[in-house]
């Protein structure tokens, strides 16, 4: 795949990141309501790092490391949130990771944006396992994944070092035989 997919849906258009889109990363990256839940977001959000993930995001593009679309509502051009798969070849499995902004919470615009990358990460690209994990207290990407039938799978113990705190996460996941099993149905 030389061009970066579109994925479109009922009422979202998911494409590729551009340069225009530094205002609105600025504008709600700049949440600490945000950066708590997304472990490479920092805070303050500055333009500086808009710039440095919008390069880290294109590399991996480039590198087909990862695939990390804007969201967009399908009638508007303004990023609103951001959602990706983060490549492991070897097992032929992704990790998705998401963020939507924070007017944006509660339209159920999360959970059709991951029903759009679960289909294009088994039926364009061949996964065999796609996986996601949330800290605890984020009980609304919890409800995300079980919308999109993925399955609980483990609640990992201080999984990850945050500016010197342990933090639990608990996962979910999807194989290609589960996804083609929940969607035959």
């Amino acid at each position: 795949m030389t061009e970066f997919p579109e994925l479109i849906t009922d009422k979202l258009k998911l494409r590729k990141i551009r340069p225009s889109d530094i205002p609105s990363l600025l504008k709600y990256c700049n949440n600490k309501n945000i950066s708590d839940q997304i472990i490479n977001i920092p805070y303050p959000y500055l333009e500086d790092d808009a710039i440095f993930r919008m390069n880290f995001v294109l590399q991996g593009f480039k590198n087909k490391e990862r695939y990390v679309f804007a969201i967009s509502l399908k009638d508007s051009e303004e990023l609103i949130g951001e959602i990706g798969l983060h490549l492991d070849k070897v097992n032929n499995s992704a990790q998705f990771g998401y963020w939507i902004a924070e007017p944006f919470w509660g339209k159920g615009i999360a959970t059709e944006a991951l029903a759009a990358i679960l289909k294009f990460g088994f039926e364009t690209l061949h996964l065999h396992k796609i996986y996601a994990t949330h800290y605890p207290d984020n009980l609304s990407s919890g409800k995300v994944m079980l919308k999109n039938k993925m399955i609980k799978e483990a609640e990992m113990k201080e999984h990850y070092k945050i500016e010197g705190v342990y933090k639990d996460v608990i996962q979910y996941r999807l194989t290609k035989e589960e996804y083609e099993e929940r969607n035959s149905h």
